[in-house]
């Protein structure tokens, strides 16, 4: 996972605004709906910051999109045979975990996607992320430390959890080596 595609920023901007526009809704109805501020909503649309995975999951559960979705509406994508050489990948830019998007179709319930998890790399995601989705993880290398409301689990190589009702979830590497993951989601 050492290719990351070119500068993803411009296009999340035009879909941000896109997406808002869409539903004719303004910048603070926006905020309202995903919890991100305004000023911050602003910058993206006019691609003067790169938003990390948190705020891009709060905007994409605003839309009713999984991120998933939300980024596959950015690369535009509908073909049913993902090759791995255009599976877009996606660093985030505040824990430097990388995302690769290795299958979301808009007909299809199933997304599943491929996270690497630097070493001390830590993300949260609220609860209203997970609201129309279910999903599993499996551990492809390394340890994966989730933190899915009051409960923590520690997923080792080869594990596989899957998830429970929707709650607050974090992702952590307390490890000092990276860690791969495989996240699996069907829309309800």
């Amino acid at each position: 996972m050492s290719n990351i595609v070119e500068d993803p920023g411009p296009a999340i901007a035009r879909r941000i605004r896109l997406e808002r526009e869409a539903r004719n809704w303004s910048l603070a109805d926006l905020a309202e709906r995903s919890g991100v501020s305004k000023a911050t909503i602003s910058k993206i649309e006019r691609d003067e910051m790169s938003p990390t995975a948190t705020i891009l999951l709060r905007l994409a559960s605003a839309f009713e999109l999984t991120l998933a979705g939300l980024l596959l509406r950015v690369e535009g994508g509908d073909d049913r045979l993902s090759r791995a050489a255009d599976q877009p990948l996606w660093r985030d830019p505040e824990t430097g975990y990388v995302r690769r998007q290795i299958y979301s179709r808009p007909g299809n319930p199933v997304e599943l996607v491929e996270v690497e998890m630097p070493a001390g790399g830590r993300v949260a995601i609220p609860a209203s992320s997970y609201a129309r989705i279910r999903q599993v993880v499996w551990v492809r290398a390394g340890t994966l430390t989730v933190v899915e409301g009051p409960e923590t689990t520690r997923v080792g190589t080869g594990d596989c959890l899957g998830f429970g009702p929707p709650s607050d979830v974090v992702f952590a590497n307390e490890t000092d080596a990276p860690c791969l993951y495989v996240v699996a989601l069907a829309r309800n």
